[in-house]
């Protein structure tokens, strides 16, 4: 299935923009008005892309500290064949993620239109 192909080669966008801290990557992934969302401390955060994409071009990569990519899909829920919510983890450093990702196949093709994130544990 085509679509799914596509789908995937997009979170694959996303785990190398994560791993290399490669905000080109990142821009390309996101959708220019997407947020993020957390609740990891008991309350509500909201994070528009910009902001996360100068977070993620501030830090030291994980790439350059010569730690491999780990990561991987858990699950692929398919709304139509344009929507998709895609489950991931992912370690960056010390930290293991869980996200939810939206996605949307649009003019640009497939890209995040939100991100629900929890830190799921550090590893020592």
């Amino acid at each position: 299935m085509q679509a799914q192909s596509d789908l995937l080669t997009a979170v694959q966008t996303y785990f190398e923009a994560i791993h290399e801290c490669d905000t080109k990557k990142l821009n390309a992934v996101f959708h220019p008005q997407s947020s993020l969302f957390d609740a990891d401390n008991g309350t509500v955060f909201v994070e528009p892309i910009e902001s996360f994409s100068r977070d993620v071009g501030a830090r030291v990569s994980p790439a350059s500290k010569g730690q491999a990519l780990e990561a991987a899909v858990l699950m692929v829920d398919w709304l139509s064949p344009i929507s998709a919510t895609v489950k991931i983890r992912i370690r960056a450093h010390q930290n293991v993620f869980v996200d939810h990702l939206g996605f949307l196949k649009g003019e640009n093709g497939w890209q995040i239109m939100s991100k629900i994130w929890h830190l799921e544990s550090v590893v020592a």
